[in-house]
């Protein structure tokens, strides 16, 4: 999965302070064995994949960005831009965006 995850971050470099995240998948059946209905809510974490150099201030200085590749996120519900690479459902957040990072 490593080896995909390396393609498709070639494919696409996410430009300015813009996060390119795969979201996590949803779990279809708990560890109970009870299966949930497509109903359930959008996965709140997700990987990240590619991060952009940064954002420019006004001075013109650039501000490296917090996050790098490999890092769980923690993800707003809505939001972001979707787009799809081989088949790959993927979302692409200003790094303001990403709620928080998880250790």
């Amino acid at each position: 999965m490593f080896r995909a995850t390396r393609a498709l971050s070639k494919k696409l470099a996410p430009l300015g302070d813009r996060v390119l995240v795969r979201r996590a998948e949803k779990e279809v059946k708990t560890a109970s064995g009870i299966i949930l209905p497509d109903t359930q809510k959008i996965p709140s974490q997700g990987e990240v994949i590619a991060v952009g150099p940064g954002m420019r201030d006004v001075s013109g200085n650039l501000h490296e960005p917090t996050l790098k590749a490999g890092d769980t996120v923690l993800l707003p519900d809505y939001g972001g831009t979707k787009i799809e690479l081989d088949d790959v459902e993927m979302y692409l957040f200003r790094e303001d965006d990403v709620l928080g990072k998880l250790s």
